[in-house]
């Protein structure tokens, strides 16, 4: 495997001092060197994989160097507008370097939402016509593949993207933590609103731990799990589908679990849920000011005002919690109709031996389709 500070010491060498981007499991170890190692003048993690790569465009044009935008595979969805719309030969013809993770790579075991992203990974760099290395494990040679990718963006002027397996990075623990001292934990909380909510209820909850939280919950408790839908994949979307379903059924209750992260991804998606005034609609965002699944890299998530931000596009109450007590208060309040997000702050972390889904997303979302029907 390749250490960390040998990666980024090499990209140095070539000139390469300005990252940004989205934190990424497979990259985690890297992502955490670079946190300690760059000031958040030179490191910027974005809400989105698009926002990374126009900023790394905007600095770019600023110093005529090359930025390193780091992402997921599932990353490549948001970059491509931009990748195709702004630094493309034919349109602005801005360099770039890209660090891609390659999660669900094909003959690889992965969860469901990586599968067909992992099949297209290198397809859509090939169709955007991006060239790509796939970085070797070995130090002398993964120096060869870096020479050879920086050689290609300063005689081309075209983007270049290393593509990341599993096990490419040694080990790094991230030092630089920004702690909390919030008293609950997500799941905690999440078991705590759950147990509150209707019986005829839905929840959606978001990628990552908080729907393997929810569905530990419900087994826990001998439940069953059609009354939620997992979004396992499509980061920062699960607040659209629960307007979908809102919509469309206005005598239920929706619950739209949802992550820091994942809101500030979209952030302008509450726009959009607060011009329809859905009055059956509560949104609930467990706040760690973390990527927790990905190594904990950090989000603004603690630095902005969602509350403001949830009445500044018409939700008719908002709140803030962060302990056990005003989370009972506030729950009790949500029970009424009106449009609402509850903000719950919570630490960081999660428990080592959390479990994932048993069912898979078809049977999910077949579950969830009959238990609206009823």
């Amino acid at each position: 495997m390749i250490t960390p500070q040998f990666f980024i010491e090499t990209l140095q060498k070539e000139g390469v001092e300005f990252f940004t981007g989205v934190p990424d499991s497979l990259l985690k170890n890297v992502c955490a060197y670079i946190t300690d190692h760059f000031d958040s003048n030179h490191n910027i993690i974005a809400a989105n994989e698009g926002g990374a790569v126009a900023l790394a465009a905007g600095y770019h044009l600023a110093t005529g160097k090359v930025g390193c935008v780091y992402m997921q595979n599932s990353g490549e969805g948001n970059a491509v507008n931009p990748l195709a719309s702004l630094t493309d030969g034919e349109v602005y013809h801005i360099p770039l370097l890209l660090l891609i993770g390659w999660r669900g790579r094909p003959g690889v075991h992965d969860e469901p939402q990586h599968v067909k992203q992992g099949k297209i990974t290198t397809g859509l760099l090939n169709v955007m016509g991006i060239n790509y290395e796939v970085l070797s494990k070995e130090e002398d040679q993964a120096t060869k593949q870096i020479g050879k990718a920086m050689n290609s963006i300063r005689e081309s002027g075209n983007a270049f993207a290393l593509v990341i397996e599993k096990d490419t990075f040694d080990s790094y623990t991230l030092q630089n933590v920004e702690k909390n001292d919030y008293p609950m934990s997500r799941e905690e909380a999440i078991k705590i609103v759950a147990a509150s909510i209707p019986s005829d209820a839905v929840i959606v909850s978001t990628t990552g731990m908080i729907s393997r939280e929810l569905f530990e919950y419900r087994a826990a408790m001998g439940q069953g799990h059609e009354r939620d839908f997992l979004t396992v994949g499509s980061m920062g979307h699960a607040s659209m589908i629960a307007l979908g379903i809102a919509l469309q059924h206005p005598e239920r209750k929706v619950y739209c679990f949802d992550g820091d992260g994942a809101s500030i991804m979209h952030l302008g998606n509450m726009a959009i849920v607060g011009s329809k005034h859905p009055s059956n609609y509560v949104h609930v965002v467990f706040n760690n000011g973390a990527h927790d699944s990905v190594g904990g890299q950090p989000t603004v998530g603690h630095s902005i005002d969602l509350v403001k931000i949830a009445y500044s596009v018409n939700y008719e109450y908002a709140s803030c919690v962060s302990t056990t007590e005003k989370l009972q208060e506030a729950l009790k309040e949500n029970q009424s109709e009106g449009l609402r997000l509850l903000e719950i702050r919570v630490k960081k972390g999660n428990r080592k031996d959390l479990g994932r889904p048993t069912t898979t997303p078809v049977q999910n979302k077949a579950a969830l389709m009959d238990f609206l029907k009823k």
